[in-house]
């Protein structure tokens, strides 16, 4: 049963136009067609089918997979290295803080330096509104000015791990679940996503997930609501991109300040908190010109301010409201959970527990998505390639 499955996905892949993904980068889902959005889906399905049946899909025989992580991270980090494991890279973490780079290294002999034999660069940046992905594109330019010159044997694919403006391999693992929740792509037509700001009593947290899900969820027919308190708004001109895909899609997009209303009748919620863009321009000024103590009000003015929208809160009485009452809740992770790692927080503890097993199932499709990017960029026929691994039937597990 699973290899016929297989078989079928790897028919509909070689239906798909995504050529161009080959030798090319992963940094925003908005930069890719239709069916290169799609071409990822199908290989996370076909990546995860193989290992379901014991199959090995370790297309590399060596190489390294190097991950720079500029943010706290656990999900993504151990998401990138299974990757990479998966497909038979090793991988490597840079350090900045225990590296040349802390001594004035440049980017361009940075990226250079760590990629000799590296097939992968995995980065998250997303601190700094208008730094992250910048940073990721003079990584993706030095590298490939190092293969040109005939430095680097091969050159290395990007994947945006995280940056100041989307998050793809989040998104695209929550657009997967999804798709498999709901029974395929073709069922999400007309459901109502919220993709709500929630309270939390922490600061700064990043807009890329906000940003990420309305320039993704818009692409495929659905009503996206974003729904935050004044203030709070994301990037305009992500704003723009979801306003886009929806007009092509046959779906919609509207931004409310109710979070009641984006609940109504709702078919999926995403209640998560994150920083105002302004806040976060201030910030990166702030961070720019070295003003510490500047940066430490600012934390305590929007400390302040997410305290007056406690009410932004993902409960029971809420969840009611949703579509048969019974709406996908969703979230990143690590959610902030009332009464259990704050006393007062994004969503009551009743509402998470309900939605526990969804939740980790949400997360399992990461690491599929990240391989599914990496064997696209570095493998010329997918399609062959994933049947030969089928057809060969090595037991990633000897029995």
């Amino acid at each position: 049963m699973v290899t016929e499955k297989i078989k079928s996905i790897i028919s509909e892949l070689q239906q798909l136009h995504y050529k161009s993904m080959y030798l090319n980068d992963f940094l925003l889902t908005w930069e890719k067609s239709d069916d290169e959005v799609q071409a990822t889906f199908r290989v996370a399905e076909i990546l995860r089918a193989l290992r379901q049946k014991n199959i090995s899909s370790r297309v590399f025989d060596s190489g390294l997979g190097v991950s720079l992580f500029r943010d706290q991270s656990t999900r993504t980090r151990f998401s990138f290295a299974s990757a990479c494991n998966l497909l038979g890279l090793a991988v490597q973490d840079l350090d900045e803080g225990k590296s040349q780079v802390a001594h004035g290294e440049t980017v361009r002999e940075t990226a250079n330096m760590i990629s000799f034999m590296a097939d992968v660069i995995g980065i998250r940046d997303d601190m700094y509104i208008g730094k992250g992905n910048t940073f990721m594109r003079e990584v993706a330019q030095a590298v490939n000015e190092g293969y040109l010159e005939k430095v680097l044997e091969q050159r290395p694919t990007l994947i945006n791990l995280q940056c100041d403006i989307d998050h793809p391999t989040q998104t695209m693992a929550d657009m997967l679940h999804l798709i498999n929740y709901f029974g395929g792509v073709e069922n999400l037509k007309d459901k109502k996503l919220a993709m709500t700001w929630a309270y939390s009593p922490s600061y700064g947290k990043p807009l890329s997930v906000p940003q990420g899900v309305i320039g993704l969820m818009t692409r495929f027919g659905m009503e996206v609501a974003l729904a935050h308190p004044a203030g709070y708004g994301v990037m305009p001109e992500v704003e723009e991109v979801a306003r886009g895909n929806a007009a092509g899609s046959g779906g919609s997009f509207f931004i409310t300040s109710s979070m009641a209303e984006a609940f109504e009748g709702a078919h999926i919620v995403y209640p998560k908190s994150w920083a105002p863009y302004a806040a976060m321009e201030k910030r990166t000024e702030l961070f720019g010109g070295g003003d510490s103590d500047g940066i430490k009000a600012l934390e305590q003015e929007l400390l302040a301010h997410n305290a007056q929208h406690k009410d932004w809160e993902c409960t029971q009485k809420l969840m009611s409201t949703t579509h048969k009452g019974s709406a996908l809740y969703m979230h990143c992770l690590p959610a902030d959970i009332t009464d259990v790692s704050c006393e007062e927080g994004e969503v009551e503890a009743s509402v998470f527990d309900r939605y526990r097993v969804p939740l980790y199932m949400e997360a399992s499709y990461k690491p599929y998505i990240i391989a599914s990017m990496i064997l696209l960029s570095k493998v010329e026929d997918p399609a062959d390639t994933l049947n030969q691994l089928l057809v060969s039937g090595a037991a990633r597990i000897p029995k």
